[in-house]
């Protein structure tokens, strides 16, 4: 049985995803912002491999949760669940459009490069990458009027590509991206339409299936199938200058 790591698994599709693989009996390690967070996973809890604390929107915290995590071993598996789309969390301009960036690419690049390197990478992407538009000279917002569906569109656009440089640069791991659809979880509001088990499921059989299909890399994923990308995603010039900045942000390169 793999052992797997979920970040932000306290709700929605990351604690979904850690139910169906313990169900599976696959050994799992939860994720939770805060002390008090983790207090929601109290159930699930006796049946994990443990729970690493960290708010993956403050840079040390997630050195903190690489150094936890790196603690309870190596990694079959990493889920990069956790994101942010700053209207659900009802935060102000000054600290929405940092967060955005630290939650959605930041974190997960930097988790990446930290830990011990698994055999198996999913990251959550969004069909709104699509209308993404980079902007590697004001990555951080700090220039343009703030636009938070932009941010979260181009938030998921480098993180797309990020699991497709991974891909690349990593031939040893399946790197994967997957596009949840619009589901009905505290970010998605009550509202959604999507399927919420497929926009879990796929996660999780991309991070422990022996399924052929599973065991490819570089893809972008919706509901099990395969599909193309943003073309910007694909393009091997982005992806390069895309972990340059990521490198000079964290002053961590990809190694």
């Amino acid at each position: 049985m793999s052992l797997v790591f979920i970040t932000g698994s306290t709700e929605g599709l990351g604690r979904n995803a850690a139910e169906t693989l313990i169900e599976q009996g696959h050994r799992v390690v939860l994720h939770a912002r805060t002390r008090e967070r983790a207090d929601a996973l109290a159930d699930l809890l006796p049946r994990t491999e443990g729970i690493v604390i960290g708010d993956l929107s403050q840079a040390d915290e997630v050195v903190g949760l690489a150094e936890q995590v790196n603690r309870l071993g190596k990694m079959d598996a990493i889920i990069h669940n956790a994101g942010v789309y700053t209207s659900a969390d009802r935060l102000p301009t000054s600290e929405g459009h940092a967060r955005t960036l630290a939650v959605n690419v930041l974190a997960p690049y930097l988790l990446t490069t930290m830990l011990d390197r698994p055999q198996r990478l999913v990251f959550l992407s969004s069909g709104l990458h699509k209308g993404g538009k980079a902007n590697f000279q004001d990555i951080n917002w700090h220039l343009r009027t703030w636009n938070e569906d932009q941010a979260y569109a181009e938030s998921k656009l480098y993180v797309t590509a990020l699991a497709l440089a991974i891909a690349r640069h990593w031939p040893d791991v399946k790197s994967n991206a997957v596009n949840p659809g619009w589901v009905p979880t505290r970010m998605g509001g009550q509202y959604a339409s999507d399927d919420l088990n497929e926009g879990h499921l796929t996660q999780t059989w991309l991070a422990v299936s022996n399924d052929s299909a599973a065991l490819t890399s570089g893809g972008y994923w919706f509901h099990h199938q395969r599909h193309a990308p943003a073309s910007l995603a694909t393009e091997t010039e982005f992806q390069d200058q895309l972990l340059s900045v990521l490198a000079e942000l964290t002053g961590i390169p990809l190694r």
